[in-house]
């Protein structure tokens, strides 16, 4: 646009360009008009995916404004960021979908406002609505949707009827393949009532944080879909029973599975899933295997811990379990490894030639001395709030050369909070031609502390 006021010439040129764009992501601050932003998609007649970041509030103003502009769109993605809020309502995002008979993409964050979802599409594949909370009623009948995430707030009186939402979702939308729900109030009665649909093409189902999810579930899953190549039913109730379901109907396609937050399960479990899943790739156990003692802490401690990680303390505390436990994976096909948070782990026994990426963050009990790796391929260890000792020991088998980690890496932040930052200058010293020649090498591998 700055160039479009140098001169004729320019503008011109300026113009071709606009219209050629097929793509553009537009940044909406609390100074942007929406007059303002309509003119610049006005000027891209053949846009198909627009991407709007949200730092001013947005409304059906925003919605006509798309609709208005971009005629040929087929993906549409609006997150929220800051302080801003999203105030479009169930009806507004109906008709706005209805307008659309070419979208086939739509992403929106900050759904807290919508109230009820009315969503009718033959071209619509792929929605994610996040932040919903409190649906009266629920219609969504997409024939040709395939991927589908519905992230709900984590609010203790969210009135939604996940069990309605779920048979309404398996009848209308028989061609999903990948199916992810984030809600406090999944139970047993809406896993069973989305099995009952019989979505034979289901290839990925997440169901995260349900902590009334229990092996019943996994049974009526396990029964129904015998293709899933991702599951996920972090913060669920399921037991070791469960896992082994899973590992008997699962071993030929299953690939990723992620059981984090789930008190239930122990290391034996574990270990029999990286057994009897041979094409495993990406295996999450975080905060599943935790020191009791430790979470029999002060009551001033206990204050500052979520509703959810609460509740799932009342049901570790149940379990007959030591505290310390060991862990043994032999893998051929493991990539990437999370046991974030496991702090009842004391010991631990990798033989995983694919292993490219280990999460120990907070596994603050593991002791150097029973700690063996052997990953030849391993890239990436993150030990974030490990004990000093054991990070030693983690240099002293993966790292060849101390002086190698310097800043090569800048401080990110990873999926679980933890931020990639330089190694302390403490473990930083040249070690002596003998004993590099004494120690385990993973001459590639960098290891990311967090503060």
């Amino acid at each position: 646009m700055g160039a479009a006021a140098v001169c004729k010439g320019w503008r011109d040129v300026i113009k071709r360009v606009w219209i050629s764009a097929e793509e553009v992501k537009l940044k909406v601050s609390p100074k942007s008009q929406i007059g303002f932003v309509g003119s610049v998609l006005h000027k891209c007649a053949g846009l198909v995916r627009l991407t709007l970041t949200m730092e001013s509030d947005a409304d059906a103003t925003v919605l006509a404004c798309v609709a208005f502009s971009c005629p040929n769109l087929e993906a549409f993605e609006m997150k929220i960021t800051g302080t801003a809020a999203n105030r479009i309502t169930g009806d507004e995002l109906a008709r706005f979908i209805s307008e659309k008979r070419s979208l086939s993409v739509l992403k929106i964050d900050g759904c807290s406002n919508l109230g009820s979802l009315n969503i009718c599409s033959s071209s619509l594949s792929t929605l994610w609505l996040s932040d919903l909370s409190c649906i009266s009623k629920t219609v969504i009948s997409c024939p040709n949707l395939k991927e589908i995430s519905l992230d709900f707030t984590r609010q203790e009186n969210d009135s939604t009827d996940l069990v309605a939402m779920m048979d309404s979702l398996g009848r209308t939308c028989s061609r999903l393949r990948n199916i992810h729900v984030s809600s406090i109030q999944l139970c047993n009665d809406a896993v069973l009532a989305l099995v009952g649909a019989n979505l034979r093409s289901l290839r990925m189902l997440s169901l995260v944080l349900g902590s009334k999810i229990t092996d019943a579930s996994v049974a009526a899953i396990v029964s129904c879909y015998a293709s899933l190549e991702l599951l996920d039913l972090s913060g669920s109730s399921i037991s070791d029973s469960g896992i082994g379901m899973i590992c008997n109907v699962f071993p030929q396609t299953l690939s990723r599975l992620f059981l984090a937050l789930c008190p239930n399960i122990t290391s034996s479990g574990i270990q029999f899933a990286a057994a009897q899943l041979p094409f495993l790739q990406l295996f999450d156990c975080g905060m599943s295997i935790s020191d009791l003692s430790f979470q029999r802490g002060s009551t001033e401690d206990n204050e500052l811990i979520s509703g959810e990680t609460k509740k799932c303390q009342k049901l570790q505390s149940a379990k007959p379990l030591p505290i310390y436990q060991k862990l043994i994976i032999k893998h051929g096909r493991l990539k990437k490894l999370s046991l974030w948070g496991c702090s009842g782990l004391d010991a631990l026994y990798l033989n995983c030639p694919q292993l490219n990426d280990l999460n120990l963050n907070l596994c603050t009990n593991l002791n150097p001395e029973t700690l063996m790796i052997e990953c030849p391929n391993l890239k990436n260890i993150h030990a974030s709030g490990c004990q000093d000792m054991l990070i030693g020991e983690i240099h002293n088998k993966v790292l060849s050369d101390y002086s190698a980690v310097g800043n090569h890496f800048p401080s990110k932040r990873l999926a679980d909070g933890s931020k990639r930052v330089q190694v302390p200058q403490f473990l930083m010293q040249q070690p002596s031609d003998d004993e590099k020649r004494k120690r385990f090498k993973l001459t590639n591998c960098s290891v990311h502390l967090g503060r």
